[in-house]
């Protein structure tokens, strides 16, 4: 009777142990690595990429770094490796902070894994992953050069309006950083004004002050700019504003005579353009990237590459704000707080 029992012990867990491993080998997730993950923006993008997953049936995680310094990188590949080890990933969704992740995508490809990119992607162009083992099957982000003629373009027509183009007048730009997607956004903003008022046969001064993310630098922009003189100034980011405008708010009669235009969302662009010019300088306008779709739109196109489906990349627009349709697109998570 006792060897009866122990076997069937021993028969009942063998059951057990088949049927969890079963249970595993069934769950389908989406592993999305971010560049962050308490930000709003990526909450935007999390709320996305969380509904295409349900839609198909997928469980997606969501995973980033406490912050978006490149000192957070093995962190960041810690997370991939987590992901690469998991019997349920499917698919995995990355935006890297900085380079060393091609052994990481090696195994992606290896296991046959397929990475999406997604807002500023991986990897410059390919060229540090090993021939032949490139597992990403396409990028979903903003394109940023885009965007920021984006801007250009509604900026330039602000100006117009108000008729104080002349040759000569002066437009600065605070770049928030050396990566592509700062560089991308103050090139985007150059190259379609200067277009914009060579073809109203006008000739404008431009100052680019790059700056890095270190308390204090975006401000030693504005104050370049307005010793310069500048007349109009575009902020390529929200950590840009969130320096530049309690200063111009604190100091407005020092920066009244200049129009600002921005990129990104939060709260310190709502205020800002909700002031409309009352109490400081004006922030004309600026771009908000689509967080919530970027989100969307990277799962829904794993998804279908596992599906067997033709995949391409996705571009994701941009859309210029004012006081007028701010609060239309806060309703839309498209512009976000916080």
């Amino acid at each position: 009777m006792k060897k009866i029992i122990a076997l069937l012990l021993v028969l009942v867990l063998a059951v057990s142990l088949v049927a969890c491993a079963g249970g595993k080998s069934d769950k389908k997730t989406i592993a999305v690595i971010a560049k962050g993950e308490t930000h709003a923006f990526w909450q935007a993008v999390k709320a996305g990429a969380v509904a295409a997953g349900k839609e198909a049936g997928y469980e997606v995680t969501f995973q980033g770094p406490t912050s978006e310094s490149e000192s957070e990188v093995p962190n960041q590949r810690n997370m991939v490796e987590a992901a690469l080890n998991d019997p349920s990933v499917k698919a995995i969704v990355l935006a890297t902070i900085g380079t060393g992740f091609v052994d990481q995508l090696v195994a992606a490809y290896d296991k046959g894994l397929p990475v999406v990119e997604f807002d500023s992607g991986l990897y410059s162009n390919g060229a540090d992953i090993t021939a032949g083992k490139d597992p990403t099957i396409g990028s979903v982000a903003t394109d940023n050069k885009k965007a920021g003629g984006v801007v250009a373009e509604n900026f330039y027509a602000y100006l117009k309006a108000q008729n104080v183009l002349v040759n000569g007048y002066k437009v600065g730009v605070i770049q928030h950083d050396a990566t592509s997607t700062g560089i991308d956004r103050a090139e985007g903003f150059i190259e379609k004004i200067q277009e914009l008022a060579k073809a109203d046969n006008i000739t404008l001064e431009i100052n680019r002050q790059e700056k890095q993310n270190n308390a204090g630098e975006y401000k030693l922009g504005l104050t370049a700019l307005t010793e310069w003189g500048a007349q109009a100034i575009f902020m390529t980011n929200e950590g840009v504003v969130n320096e530049v405008y309690p200063e111009v708010k604190d100091n407005a009669p020092t920066y009244k005579d200049i129009l600002f235009c921005g990129f990104d969302a939060g709260t310190n662009q709502y205020d800002w353009i909700k002031d409309n010019g009352k109490t400081c300088a004006l922030l004309v306008g600026s771009v908000a990237q689509d967080s919530y779709s970027i989100g969307y739109q990277a799962v829904k196109l794993a998804i279908a590459k596992l599906n067997n489906e033709k995949v391409s990349d996705v571009g994701i627009g941009g859309q210029w704000y004012t006081t007028e349709n701010i609060d239309a697109l806060k309703d839309q998570n498209i512009f976000y707080m916080g």
